[in-house]
């Protein structure tokens, strides 16, 4: 039985925010592992196009993980609350309510991408040298939809009640093994992109596996047994309010990496190529920092629901030290490495040339971009949907999306090249102005009681 209440509770700030957040930053750092190694087998085949390809589809491989987030983060998100109210009974509802719904709406996502796999390929920009390798590559991913998102979804749940380190198990036992599949499938077996779907689906049923033996061995406080399963008394909503926020985040870098890659279409296969490798790489600098502020999400939420605004609050400053440190550190570190890095990819010297100037281009706010996620999952934390709501739609879609084509009109390629950075640092401005007031209206509430009391 997991029980994290001096955690929560009682810890020093760095050792709470350090017991939870190393292990959520090494399972991050492993997916930024198994996301290189991946484009790296792919790019020894020395095809350009089958690289292109992965690009192209690796926003449907998003949509599942987002649809997976909603269920995890909303679930994740929920259960600390749950849990810092002293409502065991209610937590385990949402964990059963999280796992059949993951496994449900996965069985659907497979079904509807497999039957309009060739739609959708088409809406995604695939050019007649990429379709049949996009083809290959999405109809395995596809089979494994149920696996993707509930692997996604129970890496949040375990995080929820504390189980940082568990969390990190599972998703390292399916990253290692796709990424000890993929020279095997890809290389060996000589599949090329349809190998790297394989080895992907295999590694989310290894997390998944992992996953049903811990609650089988009752090592959880949490339940996945369906007699707990309950989807009124505002569970589905509760999760929801959080969780679709979450997901649309995905969904919407999903849609964003669509356009921007139908618009570098226009330009050719190449830089099509070229960003998605230095997106690959980017992921270092940002899914570290991700990491960090994801790992601190049940903290924040434990003390939100204990009405512990000061605890909160200090854990909130301490975190935001540590991604500025953090991504100071990741970015010059990809700046000074940037041609290596590419080159490790793909030895294309267009695709090289072009990947170098984007690389460049992506780590501009990376000192600060650890801002935005920790905003982000703070509000998230504390269950505030309709700002949470509001950040997701701006970064990704009412303000990304739109400079693209501006400035793509303005610029050309190279304006499409920054449109990223620019969008970020609006978004970060907005989510400091949001959690400003939000912290703002809390420290109204608390000296509201204590004038009451």
């Amino acid at each position: 039985m997991n029980d994290n209440k001096a955690l929560f509770e009682e810890a020093s700030i760095p050792k709470a925010v350090a017991t939870m957040a190393i292990p959520t930053i090494i399972s991050m750092l492993v997916v930024v592992i198994y996301n290189m190694a991946d484009t790296f087998f792919i790019g020894q085949t020395n095809d350009a196009m089958q690289v292109a390809a992965v690009s192209l589809t690796t926003p449907i491989f998003m949509v599942f993980m987002a649809l997976g987030n909603l269920f995890g983060i909303g679930g994740s998100s929920a259960i600390s609350r749950a849990l810092g109210e002293k409502k065991l009974d209610r937590a385990k509802s949402i964990s059963s309510f999280c796992c059949y719904g993951s496994l449900g709406i996965g069985v659907i996502m497979a079904a509807l991408t497999l039957v309009g796999m060739d739609l959708i390929l088409t809406l995604i920009g695939a050019s007649e040298n990429t379709f049949q390798y996009a083809k290959e590559y999405l109809a395995f991913i596809s089979f494994g939809a149920p696996f993707i998102m509930f692997g996604t979804a129970y890496g949040n749940i375990l995080r929820g009640e504390g189980a940082a380190k568990e969390s990190m198990v599972g998703n390292m036992i399916g990253t290692v093994t796709n990424i000890v599949l993929d020279p095997i499938m890809i290389l060996s077996f000589g599949w090329g992109v349809m190998g790297a779907a394989v080895a992907t689906v295999i590694g989310n049923m290894a997390a998944c596996l992992y996953y049903l033996l811990y609650f089988l061995q009752k090592k959880s406080s949490l339940s996945i047994r369906l007699k707990d399963l309950k989807v009124g008394d505002g569970i589905a909503t509760g999760v929801m309010a959080i969780g679709i926020p979450a997901s649309m985040n995905n969904i919407l870098m999903s849609c964003a990496n669509i356009v921007l890659n139908n618009v570098l279409a226009g330009y050719g296969d190449n830089p099509v190529a070229a960003m998605g490798v230095a997106m690959k790489a980017n992921m270092l600098v940002v899914l570290l920092q991700i990491g960090l502020c994801a790992g601190i999400q049940p903290l924040i939420g434990y003390n939100y629901g204990a009405r512990n605004v000061k605890r909160l609050k200090q854990v909130f400053r301490f975190t935001g030290l540590c991604a500025v440190l953090m991504g100071t550190a990741l970015t010059i570190l990809m700046v000074v490495a940037r041609e290596a890095v590419i080159r490790a990819f793909i030895n294309d010297s267009q695709v090289v040339s072009y990947g170098i100037l984007m690389v460049i281009a992506l780590q501009l706010t990376g000192p600060v971009i650890g801002i935005l996620f920790l905003c982000i999952n703070t509000i998230q934390g504390m269950g505030k949907a309709m700002p949470s709501l509001i950040l997701t739609i701006c970064r990704q879609g009412l303000v990304f999306i739109p400079l693209v084509f501006i400035l793509d009109r303005l610029f050309g390629l190279e304006g499409v090249i920054y449109a990223q950075a620019v969008a970020d640092v609006i978004s970060i401005v907005l989510a400091v102005a949001i959690c400003l007031w939000i912290f703002k209206g809390l420290d109204a509430q608390i000296k509201t009681v204590q004038a009451e009391a």
